[in-house]
């Protein structure tokens, strides 16, 4: 039998014992490499043709070669024709940003919101003061530039002490302080705005208005946490009712009441820009204990009391309307009023009616403030449309879908109670503050929610303990008691960031996307956390530089495959944080690296960090501080 000759592993060969037929191997291999390379250069020496100049050098040609045979050989080229440049990829400050700056005159500018553009429509239910934005794409008014904050924009002051005080500079506008300034809405001193706390209907202060409520209702055990304040001025009464743990949200319009809403955001107070017009507002039904008008020129009775009806859809069962000023106490301020006894009266006769048409029950009138109570259930209401033909109970509608949906002149149906038991809570009983924030909120343990559970809830709660933990460890900002008053989380879910930091001197708007997969903003309303819907595909109804941190946990994975683009997304970020603000981006890795490198263009120091529970998961956060600048000086000042 014929021996063959086998090799062992090279790498292996050191370590075994030489015998001969190993040699006899490598010698065989070496014998037949030389061969196989003297056979080459052989042939080639014998039938060459040279290649093309490109064949050879394909990025550079080198210098002619002869095309015909017997020429001389060209010189030979030794300089390197490839090159590596092992400089660092430029910074964003060397690269420049990516979107310009604006003008100076955008410095206020609110997509959505903006003056010019609401002349274009209807005046009547004043329609024009709606939302209304501009249309993006080629062609379109999107603006493609970054917002910028007046010249001498100063840190607003911390909290409390902003609750009285805010800087000229970053509001400047005095219209208020002459046309209110009997009524101590608001004062101009030296470089600031001083907030003595009055209003129209309070001049005597904020503080003692709301304890002559809460002589009337009980304000401090707990029972009522969440407050609506429609056409709130700058906030007074919001921002005194903090003191008693209530959280209020205030809203009103862009009017002749120039900044009135970005002088309550300044001060630190949770408010929008929002009217009650055609549309309905943008919160789901049931959410506020305690709606409140003081003089807010709402035509309550007209229209077939859609804006009353409005206010019944978004009361929790039991909550509280309380208004004051025209026509309450007519008989004592007809005159000052400039209207006639007679059409007051009319007025208030109107408003007691329809409210008796809601189930309403007057509780109490003493002097200026009058305060109804919606039922907890609508056991006898059902009882006494016999009676109350008008509003009839809405049919097939969702009562919490409220982005740009018609108000509808009918009574929302509160949820059906065991056996038609008068003293069961409709929807849901719930526990006083703040037991009211960890406790699982009705919409859950009802089951209403598709796939949320009461142990969804509760590992949520918890887990956000500890991202909120891992968020402080990264952001010193966040970390330093004070430094942050107004928060944004643009992906809510159930509340559980906002909660998390409940102990801590802020507030935190919470939004439910509308595109988001589940409407879990009335879950939010039922802990005692306040929040408004969103479409991030649009700008917010709010100023520039409205907040001092955005929170946003997989908001770009969720508009994705959308018609947003994730650059505007940006930009309205950018336009409603403040400088030197942050931002806190989760998300998936890939998504993440894609928004650095757009946000770097943009003014900003970012970091992407391992998520809290080490580096093997793909979800991330990035973290982004904005940059301070500002416009220009102005000419004169230069």
């Amino acid at each position: 039998m014929a021996k063959t000759c086998s090799c062992p592993n090279p790498l292996n060969y050191f370590a075994t014992r030489t015998n001969k037929s190993t040699l006899l191997c490598l010698t065989a291999t070496s014998f037949l490499c030389t061969l196989s390379y003297l056979a080459a250069l052989w042939r080639r020496s014998g039938d060459f043709s040279p290649a093309s100049p490109a064949t050879i050098f394909p990025c550079k040609t080198p210098v002619s070669v002869a095309a015909a045979a017997g020429d001389p050989a060209p010189p030979l080229d030794f300089v390197a024709h490839h090159y590596w440049d092992f400089r660092p990829p430029p910074s964003a400050a060397e690269r420049g940003p990516r979107f310009p700056p604006c003008g100076a005159n955008f410095s206020e500018y609110t997509p959505c919101e903006d003056v010019a553009r609401s002349l274009r429509f209807e005046r009547e239910m004043l329609v024009y003061r709606e939302r209304h934005c501009p249309e993006g794409g080629a062609g379109g008014e999107r603006l493609r530039c970054r917002v910028p904050a007046p010249y001498g924009y100063r840190r607003p002051f911390r909290w409390p002490e902003s609750r009285g005080n805010a800087w000229f500079a970053n509001v400047p506008h005095k219209e208020l302080t002459v046309e209110k300034r009997n009524q101590n809405w608001v004062k101009f001193e030296g470089d600031r705005f001083v907030f003595p706390g009055g209003g129209t209907m309070f001049p005597k202060g904020a503080d003692k208005y709301i304890e002559d409520i809460g002589k009337m209702i009980n304000l401090r055990d707990g029972s009522i946490r969440t407050a609506l304040d429609t056409g709130c001025g700058v906030a007074s009464w919001g921002a005194y009712l903090l003191s008693r743990n209530i959280l209020a949200m205030s809203f009103a319009p862009r009017d002749t009441h120039e900044a009135q809403v970005q002088f309550a955001l300044e001060r630190g107070v949770p408010a929008l820009i929002g009217v009650l017009a055609s549309n309905r507002i943008p919160y789901p039904s049931r959410a506020f204990d305690m709606a409140h008008c003081s003089r807010c020129l709402i035509p309550w009775s007209q229209y077939n009391g859609l804006y009353l009806i409005e206010i019944d859809r978004v009361l929790r069962p039991g909550g509280y309307w309380i208004l004051s000023g025209p026509p309450i106490n007519w008989e004592r301020h007809w005159k000052g009023w400039e209207r006639t006894s007679e059409d007051l009266k009319a007025e208030q006769t109107s408003i007691e009616t329809l409210a008796r048409s809601l189930c309403w029950k007057k509780l109490k009138q003493k002097e200026d403030i009058a305060i109804w109570q919606k039922p907890t259930n609508h056991v006898h209401c059902k009882i006494n449309r016999k009676v109350f033909k008008f509003p009839h109970f809405c049919q097939s509608q969702d009562p919490d879908m409220a982005w740009y949906t018609k108000m509808e002149a009918c009574l929302t149906p509160l949820p059906d109670v065991p056996d038609n038991n008068i003293k069961v809570v409709a929807g849901g009983g719930l526990v006083r503050w703040p037991e009211r924030l960890m406790s699982v909120p009705p919409r859950i343990s009802s089951g209403s929610l598709e796939g949320i559970t009461e142990k969804t809830f509760i590992e949520n709660t918890a887990a956000w303990k500890t991202r909120v933990l891992h968020y402080k460890s990264l952001d010193s900002q966040l970390a330093e008691l004070g430094r942050y008053r107004n928060l944004l989380d643009m992906n809510s879910y159930l509340g559980g960031f906002a909660a998390a930091l409940v102990d801590d001197p802020v507030w935190v708007m919470n939004i439910v996307p509308v595109e988001a997969r589940v409407n879990t903003l009335g879950v939010i309303y039922e802990r005692g956390l306040i929040g408004t819907y969103q479409s991030w595909c649009e700008a917010m109804s709010t100023y520039p530089r409205t907040y001092d941190l955005i929170h946003a946990d997989s908001v770009f994975t969720l508009y994705r495959d959308s018609r947003c683009e994730m650059e505007d997304i940006l930009l309205e970020m950018d336009r409603i944080l403040r400088p030197e603000g942050s931002i806190i981006f989760r998300d998936d890795v890939d998504v993440l690296v894609k928004i650095k490198d757009a946000i770097d263009g943009m003014q900003y120091d970012s970091k992407i960090t391992d998520h809290e529970n080490g580096p093997l998961e793909r979800e991330k956060i990035l973290l982004a501080v904005k940059q301070y600048w500002t416009s220009p000086a102005p000419e004169s000042d230069q």
